[in-house]
């Protein structure tokens, strides 16, 4: 890990300790790894708040930050060097590398836990720790620890007394990127781009979703993707109308499309984009008028993003644009005011436009203070991703429609004037995505 890295990690761990002033401790634990059946083991995927604040990525770590503390304000406490394990399942750093590389002040087995957790707690009057972590070891620990100090505290008068979320704190840090997590951001967008490349170069009649899987997947990896930030999405036909369809298991027909919703993980952070293509090569033309009209939403909604705006004024924007759209091809009748008002659209568009975009796919952060939309500022990143989704069963539906559904989504960060659009290289236009097919795109 470069110097740069971890002074990145250092600084953010300066504001949290700024933020939880001398009465405070925060502690997190690291999910346990994943076992599947008897004794597979699942790829491991780093907890992101205890990654955010150390570049940690091993399993069962639990960070501790207790400021004011003898043996210092950052301590790990970390699985122990086992040559027997390491075997199997590879090379651990143990303490000594949590100290020489990850600068912990302190760093102990996690055997040591429960003998040094409760001494680290006892001098705070706040504790911050995530509850329904899965784990339960740690979580009986801190319990344990609170409980006890409200016996003892008033003829001692030391303990906490309040059991706080990490995300008062994290949440709000973690929604604003720094410079250095932007450009990750744009690398994970830079990725995902080839790999919906290489996913456009292998639809056909007759293909199956899985193939275009694997070949937005293996292109992921080719480009030095760590792997997926969520499963891949490609639903032909049909599928297309099931928001998070992930069998990929169907054999894709001409004259139908094919909607694939994918992003690439590249260290620790992700990219997210939804494109729809036309199996055959050529959109049909009520396919194009359709597939515009998202577009358009799609358009419309990005041009919102900008410092002071909400994520509600895009999400107005494109629906306003998609009731627009379905009024015009006779789906909805009526004014469009009164059908947003009641909701008529949503059996056709279900969910909203944007989710925040970092660490994790659908990342951390309030959408709304007190109940009223939060303005956007420079540093938030979030996906805008209107879609159309026609059901099969619908008579109002056009009948070459129906089972018909379309996304499109990029990745956008808000910039001090306005907003970059950090998956810009991918094609969106129905005439783009044709050529992209072609290989021309």
């Amino acid at each position: 890990m470069s110097c740069v890295g971890i002074d990145v990690y250092a600084r953010r761990r300066a504001r949290v300790l700024e933020a939880l002033g001398e009465d405070a401790v925060l502690i997190l634990p690291a999910a346990p790894e994943i076992v599947a059946g008897r004794d597979l083991e699942l790829r491991y995927r780093p907890d992101p708040d205890l990654y955010y604040l150390t570049g940690y990525r091993e399993p069962e770590a639990v960070l501790v930050l207790a400021p004011g503390r003898e043996e210092g304000s950052f301590i790990l406490f970390v699985r122990p060097r086992d040559p027997e394990k390491e075997l199997w399942t590879g090379a651990r750093g143990g303490p000594e590398a949590a100290v020489e590389w990850f600068r912990a002040d302190a760093a102990y087995p996690l055997d040591e836990l429960d003998d040094r957790l409760p001494g680290l707690i006892a001098g705070a009057r706040v504790v911050h720790f995530p509850l329904g972590t899965g784990r339960d070891d740690v979580e009986a620990l801190v319990l344990g620890v609170v409980a006890g100090a409200r016996q003892s505290r008033q003829r001692t008068g030391r303990g906490p007394r309040a059991l706080v979320d990490p995300g008062a704190i994290l949440d709000e840090m973690r929604l604003r990127k720094d410079s250095h997590e932007l450009e990750l951001l744009r690398e994970a967008g830079k990725i995902t781009v080839e790999g919906f490349r290489a996913a456009a170069a292998a639809i056909r009649p007759g293909a199956g979703e899985w193939e275009i899987e694997a070949a937005i997947e293996g292109a992921f990896r080719r480009a030095g993707a760590e792997g997926t930030g969520f499963a891949t999405i490609v639903g032909s036909g049909a599928n297309a109308t099931v928001l998070h369809y992930t069998d990929n298991a169907r054999i894709m027909q001409a004259g139908e499309l094919v909607l694939i919703d994918a992003g690439a993980r590249h260290r620790m952070y992700n990219g997210d984009i939804s494109r729809t293509f036309p199996v055959s090569g050529r959109f049909t033309p009520a396919q194009r008028d359709l597939y515009d009209a998202v577009l358009a939403a799609h358009d419309r909604a990005i041009e919102a993003v900008r410092p002071g705006a909400t994520t509600a004024d895009i999400h107005m924007a494109a629906t306003r644009t998609l009731v627009e759209a379905l009024v015009a091809f006779g789906i909805l009748e009526g004014e469009v005011d009164g059908l947003i008002e009641r909701k008529a659209h949503r059996p056709f568009y279900p969910h909203q436009t944007s989710h925040w975009l970092g660490l994790d796919v659908h990342d951390v952060g309030d959408y709304a203070n007190d109940g009223e939309p939060r303005p956007l500022e420079p540093g938030m990143v979030l996906t805008v991703e209107p879609g159309l989704y026609l059901p099969v069963d619908c008579d109002r539906v056009p009948p070459e429609l129906r089972g018909t559904g379309i996304r499109i989504e990029d990745d956008v960060a808000v910039t001090d004037d306005g907003h970059e659009i950090l998956t810009v290289e991918l094609p969106r236009s129905a005439d783009e995505v044709e050529a992209m097919m072609r290989g021309n795109g």
